[in-house]
């Protein structure tokens, strides 16, 4: 009697690896991760720049129409704002946009959010938190983040 001995050859498991690789290698080129990242970095600057604006709208509601006023103030030119909890003079010394007021009492916001590739390679001033406040000549107000990432253009303005 002649027992037979069940199993696969090398062959058939070498083969059934390159399929399981080459389907991988073809999920991965797909879902492009890369991609996927940015766009949830983009994601977060829309709600981050979002989340501002309202702050400094609210402000403006709550004072009469007066924009937050400590120095430097917000300006016709587009200017990072400074991050929270850093002194006034440091604020000033680099040239940022002040919008503490916002985070006092934690009225408007608890604190004032930072753009994620900040982190990342440092494209940020040291005490900034990586998007921009101006005041057009109309008085209206426009936040942005310079730092979108796949050619978006992160913008809002009220």
């Amino acid at each position: 009697m002649k027992t037979k001995n069940k199993g696969f050859t090398l062959l058939e498991v070498l083969l059934v690896i390159a399929i399981i690789a080459i389907l991988a290698a073809i999920v991965i080129v797909a879902i492009n991760p890369a991609k996927q990242l940015a766009e949830a970095r983009n994601a977060q600057r829309r709600a981050d720049v979002q989340t501002i604006l309202n702050a400094v709208y609210q402000y403006t509601i709550d004072n009469n129409g007066n924009l937050p006023s400590d120095a430097p103030a917000v300006t016709a030119v587009a200017t990072e704002i400074c991050r929270t909890g850093i002194v006034d003079a440091t604020c000033l010394t680099d040239a940022l946009t002040n919008l503490k007021v916002l985070t006092t009492g934690e009225k408007y916001v608890t604190s004032l959010p930072i753009d994620p590739s900040c982190a990342i390679a440092a494209p940020c001033a040291a005490n900034g938190i990586g998007y921009r406040i101006l005041k057009t000549a109309n008085g209206r107000i426009t936040v942005s983040a310079p730092n979108a990432e796949l050619t978006a253009t992160v913008s809002v303005t009220k």
